[in-house]
């Protein structure tokens, strides 16, 4: 009974895959500055382009 839910547990947890976290270009509205992040910088920032799959905020 044991082995039957381990293997029911592990079909069903195997398809789930974790994906990274989409960056976005911020810009600053004090200086305009940009910045590249997975998160929300704070306040002041606005959501400038987005969104990338790397931390470079580049497209390959």
């Amino acid at each position: 009974m044991k082995r039957l839910m381990l293997t029911a547990l592990l079909a069903t947890a195997l398809p789930l895959s974790a994906a990274p976290a989409p960056f976005y270009q911020w810009q600053s509205l004090a200086t305009g500055r940009y910045l590249c992040s997975a998160n929300n910088p704070g306040e002041g920032w606005v959501r400038h382009s987005g969104p990338y799959n790397n931390a470079a905020c580049r497209t390959f």
